[in-house]
């Protein structure tokens, strides 16, 4: 502790000043003592040499050993001649000796001379006895400051110690006040010592400063944890917030419950942000969401959340399967009527299914999903009510594939389909590019169906090498009807295609037919769709040259891939990913990477196109770090073959 280490100083300080005060006292006062002793034996050995008359050395140490205590004692005459001499050997008072000779006293022999009784002595005063005396003294008057400068120490230490503690256990409960309820803690400040009380008004300061703070940090907190199941989009809550609230009020509820739930998919989202950039992706999300906002606020304590990039979950609870009938009608029209203004295929499909207390969330999700695909092969923003609420799930999975394969064998059989370009435009005069072939399937009463959603059960009823050959006839057909073949076009590729044997050899001597046309094509395939089998993808890039027709590798830049694999594979172009595109104007690291990848990409002779092209700023960076060509939403709209 800083105040028994400064006290111990301060003691210490005191004790040695005190010891050398009584060291200095001590010398003087013997000093002084043994000067008074010599003179005094001084004047009595001269007397006693005065007096002797027999002339006797011998004699006269013996007179003077009974007078006095001598260290050493020599008789002799003035002629010299030794009559007598004694010494005491040692120095049992050698300290005390060389601590007074220290501060200046002498031990020497002094010397009395008698003419008349023609003798000398010389001699030299015992004063150990005394010398022993002055040392003992010495050792008591030094140590003894010592010693009594302890006892205040360690009676202050104890005092010190037991402050300490109780000033200790009384901060410790506070702060376990307030670790366990700092807004309602009310500490007992009295148990603090007095003598602490500036500690006691600091720790008043600090308790008040702990509760703005931790009021702060709660409200903070419960901002954040909002945030976190916050949609930054729409402001809906997430899908987190939908599985906590489902699983806490309907899975487990303790009360029996029931309701209609819903899924709206929003199938525009892809094809939006892929033609009119992902700004106008966000403006359809946002319509969206206030539709289903404006409607659901009809019913009492509706839920709505945004569970995944394109899909809405609506719960309605204590509403019949006739009622939820009646709002999906009325979402229906809403949609009907934003699809009119924003020129768009289609809106929304809604799956609705009832439910009730103890459901499984991914039961629940299944059947929607099943209603979602089942609404999707109606007309546009159609929607379908699962109304069976147990044992038939595996019976509505099945027959919601049976009526999309149905669907899909239609659009096979009849070429329901029709074709829309989009341009890529070059960014110079030597840059060369191409319009990309868009496809949009159409239903026995000519309505739009969601692109998205007929592609993927395409490919997962195995139909989609069926529908990729449908494309590519469609598209040749089309360019030798209406006398396209001075244009290039670009068509895409499912990676499905690109690995099946049979459908290389389809395409290969298809295209051999009207090799004129097969050298205005490009046709586009994924980098992840490449990357699933090397050998077979090499293969088709090969056979794609061989026939005169290029190959581009879009949504580069997702994947891991090397540019070492495009040197191997030789693709004639890459189209960066859009998700490099957006703001790039504004980030640098996008700015970085694009100017690193065109570089590369130019070394081995591939061009590099960009797509969702949506501002004029993002135009002019990219030009800049010399792109190939641009294509998106601002650079131009699809448009009819």
């Amino acid at each position: 502790m800083r105040i028994l280490r400064t006290l111990l100083v301060s003691q210490l300080l005191s004790a040695v000043i005190l010891a050398v005060a009584a060291l200095v006292t001590l010398v003087i006062y013997t000093q002084q003592q043994l000067s008074a002793a010599e003179k005094h034996a001084n004047v009595a050995i001269e007397q006693i040499l005065s007096y002797h008359l027999t002339g006797d050395g011998k004699v006269l140490s013996r007179q003077l050993d009974r007078s006095f205590s001598l260290r050493s004692l020599r008789i002799s005459q003035l002629d010299g001649t030794i009559l007598h001499e004694q010494n005491l050997s040692g120095n049992k008072a050698a300290l005390a000796t060389a601590l007074l000779q220290t501060f200046g006293s002498e031990f020497k022999p002094r010397t009395i001379r008698n003419e008349e009784q023609n003798m000398q002595i010389s001699y030299q005063l015992d004063f150990t006895e005394r010398l022993l005396q002055f040392q003992s003294v010495l050792l008591l008057l030094f140590l003894l400051p010592f010693l009594l400068g302890w006892v205040p120490i360690l009676l202050s230490k104890s005092s010190i110690s037991r402050s300490y503690r109780r000033t200790t256990d009384a901060i410790n409960e506070l702060i376990d006040r307030f670790i366990k309820d700092p807004q309602k803690a009310e500490p007992d400040w009295q148990k603090i010592p007095a003598e602490f009380s500036a500690i006691n008004t600091a720790l008043q300061k600090l308790a008040n400063y702990t509760r703005s703070q931790y009021s702060e940090m709660a409200a903070n907190a419960h901002q954040i944890a909002e945030e976190a199941y916050k949609d930054p989009v729409t402001d809906l809550p997430n899908r987190n917030r939908f599985v906590q609230f489902y699983e806490d009020n309907i899975r487990q509820s303790e009360q029996s419950d029931f309701g209609v739930f819903a899924i709206t998919r929003c199938t525009e989202l892809q094809t939006l942000n892929q033609t009119r950039g992902y700004q106008e992706g966000d403006n359809y999300i946002r319509e969206v969401a206030d539709i289903v906002k404006k409607l659901s606020g009809t019913y009492k304590e509706h839920r709505i959340f945004r569970l995944n990039s394109s899909d809405f979950g609506i719960m309605l609870p204590r509403v019949t399967p006739k009622e939820a009938e009646n709002f999906a009608l009325q979402l229906q029209s809403r949609f009907n009527e934003y699809q009119k203004n924003a020129e768009l295929d289609s809106v929304a499909y809604t799956g609705l299914v009832a439910y009730e207390s103890g459901k499984a969330l991914g039961e629940l999700l299944a059947i929607a999903d099943t209603s979602i695909s089942l609404a999707q092969t109606k007309q546009p923003n159609a929607w379908h009510l699962q109304k069976e609420s147990a044992g038939l799930e595996m019976a509505a999975g099945s027959y919601g594939n049976q009526n999309w394969r149905n669907v899909i064998d239609d659009v096979l059989n009849n070429h329901r389909l029709s074709l829309l370009i989009q341009l890529i435009q070059p960014s110079n005069r030597s840059a060369k590019a191409y319009s990309e072939v868009l496809v949009r399937f159409k239903t026995q009463e000519g309505q739009i169906l969601p692109t998205a959603s007929f592609l993927a059960m395409a490919e997962k009823l195995d139909r989609i090498i069926a529908v990729d050959r449908l494309i590519i006839e469609t598209a040749l057909t089309t360019i030798k009807n209406k006398n396209l073949q001075d244009q290039y076009f670009g068509i895409n590729l499912s990676a499905r295609c690109v690995h099946d044997d049979q459908f290389i050899i389809w395409l290969e001597r298809r295209l051999l037919k009207d090799a004129h046309i097969a050298a205005k094509l490009i046709f586009e395939v994924t980098e992840f769709g490449l990357q699933q089998n090397l050998k077979t993808s090499k293969r088709f890039i090969d056979m794609i040259h061989r026939a005169g027709a290029r190959i581009t590798v879009e949504k580069f830049g997702v994947g891991i891939t090397s540019f070492k694999f495009f040197r191997d594979m030789k693709p004639d172009y890459v189209k960066m990913d859009g998700s490099y595109t957006r703001h790039i104007n504004e980030d640098k690291n996008n700015q970085y990477f694009m100017r690193l990848m065109i570089d590369l990409a130019h070394r081995i002779g591939v061009g590099v196109f960009a797509e969702s092209v949506e501002t004029q700023e993002e135009k002019h960076m990219l030009e800049s770090l010399f792109i190939d060509g641009n294509q998106g939403y601002y650079v131009g709209k699809p448009a009819p073959m």
